[in-house]
């Protein structure tokens, strides 16, 4: 089965694991052989064997080096098109495979990633997946297996300031990801891989309040409102049931959900996935909260056939009645329901589009 073709409408991709494993078996052939192959084949840690093409490849007297192109399939990847580039030299004898970074691949600085600080951001899985093919290649050509595998992106120290290294202590560049080798286009697992991340960098270094929030306007609001360092923060996004979950499972003292009204609108209306996907605000749900806060029944009517949750929310700043606190108490309950029986204190905040707090539920424990 070829793991690059549609599921449904869409095209599936590469790692930047799978396209490494790929670079680095060519260009240990390359050096065993003089020849790199291309295309190249690799076994995928669940068994299938696609081939890659190969954009550039050198077989030099001390070693080879051969780059892949990495194809994320119609995932909005911001590595799609980067170049990973593997060098293969000798070792010292009994080393094994060891790993190093090239230019563009990070170096794990923080506690409480996979890696520990110092080792080079080619994450458990990618590794295992080239020790396993050179393994496999070693045995074709009758070549040792004390090689280092240097991984390189160029431009990917640029291309992670796109991403969440800097703020878990990954820093010179991108992380080599992937736990199956393939990438399903809108399965959105790196975003939640960075969240669990976040929290677990958190926790290893003792911080005892994170917040998580569903986007940059929120973000920076919450940051100031808290005084919080960068690595507190966690880019919740549309996942807040997924993050409320991990956390749940590795809590942290205290925690803060941040977001804007909608966004928050919905998480009191019980939805853990904020996304327009899963559920749009229920305009009747949000006017039953604005009669909660204590507006007339003719404001209340009107807000039914409002147009959107900000003219709601406008409603109540115009009438004075406190209606971000009430959603924010609604939210509060779903979230807390996520952290059942966490030893957790949670708030929740809101934040208009401009950023100013709008609505507030203060800490309290959710065990």
């Amino acid at each position: 089965m070829d793991e690059s073709k549609p599921a449904g409408s869409l095209r599936r991709g590469w790692t930047t694991g799978a396209c490494a494993t790929a670079a680095a078996k060519a260009a240990y052939l390359g050096w065993r052989t003089g020849d790199c192959p291309d295309p190249v084949e690799i076994v995928l840690p669940g068994g299938a064997r696609p081939a890659f093409s190969l954009a550039t490849s050198e077989v030099r007297e001390d070693g080879a080096r051969a780059g892949v192109v990495k194809d994320a399939g119609d995932d909005p990847d911001v590595t799609h098109g980067a170049l990973v580039i593997a060098t293969i030299r000798p070792g010292a004898p009994g080393s094994g495979v060891t790993f190093r970074a090239g230019e563009g691949v990070g170096t794990v600085t923080r506690a409480g990633l996979p890696l520990p600080p110092g080792e080079p951001a080619i994450n458990p899985v990618p590794r295992q997946m080239i020790r396993d093919n050179l393994e496999e290649a070693a045995r074709a050509v009758g070549g040792p297996l004390d090689v280092e595998v240097e991984i390189a992106v160029p431009g990917g120290e640029e291309l992670a300031q796109k991403t969440l290294n800097p703020r878990l202590g990954i820093l010179g560049g991108l992380s080599i990801l992937g736990t199956t080798g393939v990438v399903v286009p809108y399965s959105c697992s790196a975003w939640i891989h960075s969240i669990y991340r976040g929290i677990d960098v958190a926790r290893a270094d003792g911080l005892d309040h994170v917040a998580g929030a569903t986007g940059s306007t929120s973000e920076k609001a919450v940051q100031v409102l808290h005084d919080l360092p960068d690595h507190a923060l966690i880019d919740m996004g549309d996942f807040a049931g997924g993050m409320l979950k991990y956390l749940r499972r590795n809590p942290v003292p205290r925690v803060t959900v941040a977001g804007g009204f909608a966004k928050m609108t919905k998480l009191g209306q019980g939805l853990l996935d904020l996304h327009s996907r899963s559920g749009a605000v229920d305009l009747a749900w949000l006017a039953e909260r604005l009669a909660e806060a204590g507006a007339e029944p003719d404001a209340v009517a009107a807000a039914r056939g409002a147009n959107t949750a900000l003219e709601v929310l406008e409603t109540g700043k115009r009438l004075g009645v406190p209606l971000g606190d009430v959603v924010a108490q609604h939210a509060w309950r779903t979230a807390a329901g996520a952290l059942r029986g966490a030893a957790i204190a949670l708030e929740v905040v809101v934040f208009d589009r401009d950023g100013r707090l709008v609505g507030r539920m203060p800490f309290h424990p959710v065990a």
